[in-house]
């Protein structure tokens, strides 16, 4: 029998604290019924020893208590939502049902617990996000929003809770689902503060000496971005004062990880990052004017006092973000030069930028509607890929993934209706949101009366009409060109079907020519005439041929080439083998492609063309289930953390190292900028040259007003060579920047 569960003294004492702090939030609509039933249903479950710790030990009815603290204060989640969050670990164990909850407390908690049940199904399954159970999930999510909120602040608890636990590789599963699917939930939700908790956690689990040094860097330059704060402030405080405008100010620092990936994305430390905060207006408007001229006021005192910068306004008050979000950015010229960000809003505008779209529970005003009614349609779309049999599971998270963190613009259609599309959305995603039909009969669009490709990305503002053709097909080059889930989903669709297609007649075809050459058709001789034809496998050739776009007239030539291949192997990796007393079934030695076929038991690496590691790079492998090829990427690489949520098992444990082949040159293309002057690209060729005796393959630099910027594409041995290059580059006079691209 087991021990009756037994709470610690400071877990008693963090429930009692809890319990008071929440029924304080709630007293206007949880009853002491409720309250009573709820307390003796928990001791009734520890007196039958239903309660248990969960794998990181902790104890459930506070994580309850934590969890429901989050979903009422920082979300503002009411009665239902709380009383399903602690009876939900009940019913997941069997000793209490939704029945039996519809009679004790109502159907709304009813409802709730039945969306949660259904949730942790699912997750029994499959523990990670991967493949298409992660469609069920979500259309969990979808069913009801209390579900998805409470997952979310779950979450959040959960991330807080195991800082210190030993068990890592749990540890890392959680951060990496948290960053894959719930942060960008929180995103889309407009619980950008819970959101930005989130992602900093992820990266405290999973890069913890990253963000150590940011938060450290963070700390050590504390003092003077106060001073330079104050400094700021003061002639708007003074002008605020002077207007009688009642208000709050101050200047919020940078999450660390929104730091870290802009270091990441531009390829920059942490020195050069300069809008680490923004300066943040929170005020209480007046009966009248309306708060939308309110707001354009305080800009005005604003812009009177710094010089704004004209392309970073954005107006999210006239047209709100579809999770609700209001509010006025500007970017103006501040003290020493130095541009800052200054955010806009009332205090209603500030508890839904805070709290999200359960904010909007509490206002009560003309707007929300359309802003429901937007969030709505996001819900629709979202139904609607999750019903699509056309899409396969991992470009369905992508594509998810993209709709929940991109920006939105506004543009038009010729009659005048405006329609919302995502920052960096071309012609041709328009013509998709339209219909499907629009899309794959487009040819051009007409932006503001003026025809354009149809691949033109559109603006803000912008009037599009579409130009179609009967005739008109898509093209595989658009799903490089769409940036839409909806568009890339329709093109990939009608793709398919095209594709299928070509595949059963380039199969006649080929087997009708082989016939005549009295060639028996098999997979040997498949194998042999694929690469002739600059195919990765034998339902490209089949495709190629019934396209058209591979001609057959000279088959009989290439079955006569001698296949074996007199490609050189450049480089290899290799996984260090085991110790004798070891198993190892694995840890055989390989070489990377190009090379010669290898035996069957020696690993096949690739190198991930997403970031392109070079030997001394940091690698993991991920094995492609197709091929059974490693795809080898760099440990900090972003499409490497998207294989590792969805296809985790797939992630190679041992460690991949590079093999010293000093003799042999990787081609690195780096990046430089600086300010022009005589002779510049003579000392650039002396270091590289003369200095290090590397090879210059290809200089593109170009100067305009005093500065000069391009690319030059080395030959280096190692990652190392290529870093000591570099920092020799940045000593020259005039170079301000030097950094590695993946190009």
């Amino acid at each position: 029998m087991e021990e009756k569960f037994v709470f610690t003294e400071e877990e008693k004492h963090a429930c009692e604290a809890l319990t008071k702090e929440i029924h304080e939030m709630l007293n206007d609509t949880l009853t002491g019924t409720d309250v009573e039933r709820l307390r003796t249903h928990i001791h009734s479950e520890i007196e039958a020893r239903h309660i248990e710790r969960d794998r990181f030990g902790l104890n459930p009815v506070l994580k309850a208590l934590m969890t429901a603290k989050v979903a009422v204060g920082d979300i503002g989640l009411r009665r239902d939502s709380l009383l399903a969050i602690m009876l939900y670990e009940s019913v997941l164990r069997g000793h209490y049902d939704t029945t039996l909850a519809r009679k004790d407390f109502g159907e709304g908690v009813a409802t709730i617990l039945q969306g949660l049940v259904r949730v942790q199904e699912l997750y029994s399954k499959t523990p990670i996000v991967e493949s298409e159970n992660f469609r069920n999930l979500l259309l969990s999510f979808a069913e009801d929003m209390r579900v998805v909120l409470i997952m979310i602040a779950d979450r959040v608890c959960l991330m807080r809770q195991i800082r210190d636990t030993p068990n890592k590789e749990a540890q890392h599963e959680v951060a990496e689902e948290a960053s894959y699917l719930y942060a960008p939930l929180a995103h889309k939700l407009g619980l950008y503060q819970l959101k930005s908790e989130l992602e900093d956690l992820c990266m405290k689990y999973r890069f913890p000496q990253q963000y150590a040094e940011i938060t450290q860097k963070l700390q050590e330059s504390e003092a003077s971005r106060r001073e330079f704060i104050n400094k700021f402030n003061a002639p708007i405080i003074a002008s605020l004062n002077r207007d009688n405008i009642n208000y709050e100010i101050s200047g919020r620092v940078k999450s660390v990880y929104s730091i870290w990936s802009k270091m990441q994305r531009k390829q920059i430390p942490f020195e050069e990052i300069y809008d680490l905060f923004a300066i943040r207006i929170v005020f209480k408007p007046l009966p009248f004017p309306s708060e939308k001229t309110q707001c354009w006021q305080i800009y005005s005192t604003i812009t009177d006092i710094y010089t704004p910068k004209p392309d970073r306004l954005r107006d999210w008050i006239s047209m709100p973000k579809a999770n609700g979000y209001e509010a006025l950015h500007s970017t103006v010229m501040g003290p020493d030069g130095v541009w800052v960000e200054v955010q806009i809003r009332t205090q209603r505008m500030e508890d839904i930028a805070e709290r999200g779209f359960a904010a909007h529970w509490k206002y009560k005003h003309a707007t929300i509607s359309q802003d429901e009614d937007e969030f709505d349609k996001w819900l629709k779309q979202i139904r609607a890929a999750l019903n699509s049999p056309t899409e396969n599971a991992v470009d369905f998270l992508d594509n998810f993934k993209l709709s929940l963190y991109t920006s939105e613009i506004v543009v038009f259609t010729p009659k005048g209706e405006a329609r919302k599309m995502p920052f960096g959305a071309t012609a041709l995603d328009f013509a998709y949101d339209i219909h499907s039909k629009i899309g794959n009969s487009a040819i051009s669009a007409k932006i503001n009366h003026k025809l354009e490709p149809i691949t033109t990305q559109i603006n803000s503002g912008d009037q599009i009409e579409i130009i179609t053709a009967d005739n008109a097909r898509p093209k595989p080059e658009w799903l490089e060109t769409v940036t839409t889930a909806k568009a890339k989903q329709s093109i990939k669709s009608f793709l398919k079907r095209e594709r299928q297609n070509n595949i059963e007649r380039g199969m006649q075809m080929l087997d009708e020519k082989m016939k005549s050459l009295n060639v028996k058709l098999s997979g040997r001789v498949l194998r042999k005439i694929t690469p002739i034809y600059d195919s990765k496998n034998k339902e490209e050739l089949y495709s190629k041929i019934g396209a058209g776009i591979v001609s057959l007239d000279n088959l009989d030539k290439a079955l006569k080439v001698n296949s074996k291949s007199k490609i050189l192997k450049f480089w290899t990796l290799f996984i260090p083998q085991k110790k004798e007393d070891e198993t190892d079934d694995a840890a055989i030695p390989g070489e990377i492609a190009p090379a010669e076929e290898a035996p069957a038991t020696e690993p096949q690496f690739e190198i991930a063309e997403c970031c392109k590691p070079i030997p001394g790079d940091k690698v993991v492998g991920y094995r492609d289930p197709a091929s059974g090829n490693i795809i080898v990427h760099k440990a900090t690489c972003d499409e490497l953390n998207r294989l590792a949520t969805q296809f985790g098992r797939n992630i190679v444990k041992e460690e991949i190292k590079w093999s010293q082949h000093k003799a042999m040159s990787y081609l690195v293309t780096t990046e430089l900028r600086g300010i022009d002057r005589q002779g510049i690209l003579l000392d650039l060729a002396k270091v590289v040259s003369a200095d290090f005796n590397i090879n210059i393959r290809e200089v593109n630099i170009h100067s305009h007003d005093g500065i000069f910027e391009g690319n030059v594409s080395l030959y280096v041995k190692d990652a190392e060579s290529l870093h000591a290059v570099m920092d020799k580059l940045r000593k020259i006079k005039g170079i301000e920047s030097v950094k590695r691209t993946l190009s």
